[in-house]
């Protein structure tokens, strides 16, 4: 009897292990909850088509609209410097002063050669008209009026010689004063005080440039050309109105210039060391900001885009390949779409192929997702 209470015991205890066990296996085949099924929130923007006018960034150089070079145009001495180097100058304002005492000597040579040429045309023409008296009664010879009458031809040409050189004389000692052709702003002094100058050798003394306007100096590459007049061509974009097209200048720390410019012309012919084209761009440059040799970037506005398709800089990924590609919102799911980038404006991109109006496109909230996962959008808030 008791052994088989015993029996009896241990079977039941088998059959709790056994039912245990049983009730382990089917818990562990239960199915894992998926992380991934979970809607992960995303930033999208819904893409419409929108006008857009069209800038190409292109580099360039500052020049001055007006460069005056100040040269010596006669020989001497500097004997003063009238101007604050690096000061605002007028038009006609002095400059330098170059000794005047061999100038005003030869101006006054000049005049004393006047005087006597004078003297001299009078003596001429008074015996001229003697002889033409006398050699009627045949008192004198033909020869003797005929050279007369030729000399006083040569003491009116000796006057007007005479003139000539007196007034150069004047003009000579005039350029011992060195005065600015242009208002605008000088540079150094590139001469002292005492530095002798010459004429001949065109010494340079100072600099004077005009900066309240200037120009920039743009290149453009052929290809470049080409297909801008190809979009204007086949409707792509459409001409700019109001005449000049818009420039605007972009700094070298990265800043845009407050002023907006214009173009002034296009060249009409290719370098063909660099297969580039210039153009020459004109900015208002009140503040003294852009300087003659200064480097910058100048957006040129290219023409109209009625219907741009525009999307957020970081939402485009860019793959190993090095193609562009966009993280879309299809039927509540993430689908990548391969696309072409245009030009960027404004920190977007303009996209030429692969995407149509409507479309919901992921700007934000790329690290938890993957193609075919499920998303909840939220509109983009760019300020965030």
């Amino acid at each position: 009897m008791p052994l088989k209470i015993v029996s009896d015991a241990r079977a039941v205890g088998i059959a709790v292990v056994l039912s245990m066990l049983l009730l382990l296996a089917a818990c562990s085949k239960a199915p894992p909850q998926v992380p991934g099924e979970m809607k992960v929130p995303v930033s999208v923007v819904t893409v419409q088509p929108q006008r857009v006018d069209i800038y190409d960034e292109l580099p360039g150089r500052v020049d001055a609209i007006e460069d005056a070079e100040i040269r010596a145009r006669v020989n001497g001495v500097v004997t003063r410097i009238d101007f604050d180097q690096g000061s605002r100058v007028k038009e006609g304002q002095l400059l330098f002063t170059i000794d005047p005492a061999p100038y005003i000597a030869a101006r006054d040579q000049a005049a004393a050669q006047l005087k006597q040429a004078q003297a001299n045309v009078l003596s001429a023409h008074s015996l001229a008209e003697r002889y033409a008296r006398l050699v009627k009664v045949n008192a004198v010879s033909r020869q003797d009026y005929d050279n007369a009458v030729a000399q006083n031809g040569q003491a009116v040409a000796a006057v007007a010689a005479a003139k000539a050189a007196l007034e150069t004389a004047r003009i000579n000692l005039g350029y011992t004063k060195v005065v600015s052709p242009i208002d605008g702003r000088t540079g150094k002094a590139l001469v002292t005080v005492g530095a002798l100058v010459s004429a001949s050798a065109a010494t340079q003394l100072a600099t004077v440039q005009r900066i309240d306007r200037v120009y920039v100096d743009l290149t453009r590459s052929t290809v470049e050309l080409l297909k801008l007049r190809r979009a204007l061509a086949n409707g792509q974009l459409t001409s700019s109105a109001g005449g000049a097209a818009k420039a605007v200048a972009i700094l070298e720390d990265g800043s845009r210039y407050a002023h907006e410019g214009k173009l002034l012309f296009a060249g009409i012919s290719v370098d063909p060391t660099t297969g580039q084209v210039n153009l020459r761009a004109e900015f208002p440059n009140p503040e003294g900001l852009l300087l003659p040799g200064m480097y910058v970037r100048v957006e040129l506005e290219q023409g109209v885009n009625d219907a741009a398709l525009m999307v957020p800089r970081q939402a485009v990924q860019r793959s190993a390949d090095g193609l562009s590609t966009l993280m879309l919102v299809d039927d509540g799911k993430v689908a990548p779409r391969a696309v072409e980038l245009g030009q960027a404006v404004h920190g977007q991109w303009i996209v030429t192929k692969g995407l149509k109006a409507g479309d919901v496109v992921i700007v934000a909230g790329f690290q938890k997702i993957r193609p075919g996962a499920p998303v909840a959008p939220e509109p983009w808030n760019p300020s965030k």
